[in-house]
């Protein structure tokens, strides 16, 4: 299946469900740890973030970030470097380390958040950046 700027919606599609799913685990493997962190109950997670909306809203995110990672690692191929599971984890991470994490931990320290928010976070970030690099970078993107 080939799209607008020869890329594989399939992958993209697939590297987004896998990391929502891996959000889903994470959050859930984390959620005490999580709801300390942000000072809520969970009486109150119940409530304000059983909508639906919410869940549509991360996927989408989520999607549009295989989407960029999928054209970044397109430019990448165009210069001469194969896409490969090696160069999306290493993208991937890159990412992470350049764009993803200093904007968390700059705006969480601003917004007084505890130390163990941005690394709950942080590390779903990671995770969801190195899923969407592994699959896009194994299973190509054009």
């Amino acid at each position: 299946m080939m799209g607008i700027g020869s890329l594989n919606y399939l992958p993209i599609f697939a590297a987004a469900i896998a990391s929502f799913v891996f959000g889903g685990i994470w959050y859930g493997a984390l959620s005490r740890q999580w709801m300390d962190a942000v000072g809520m109950s969970p009486e109150r997670l119940q409530k304000d973030r059983s909508s639906l909306g919410l869940y549509v809203l991360a996927f989408v995110a989520q999607l549009v970030m295989a989407v960029m990672l999928a054209g970044i690692l397109v430019h990448l191929a165009l210069g001469g470097f194969a896409t490969t599971l090696r160069t999306g984890l290493i993208s991937a991470g890159f990412l992470w380390l350049g764009f993803v994490i200093p904007t968390m931990v700059v705006n969480y320290a601003f917004h007084g958040a505890r130390q163990m928010l941005t690394l709950i976070d942080g590390g779903h970030w990671l995770g969801v950046l190195l899923i969407q690099g592994a699959i896009l970078g194994w299973w190509g993107v054009r």
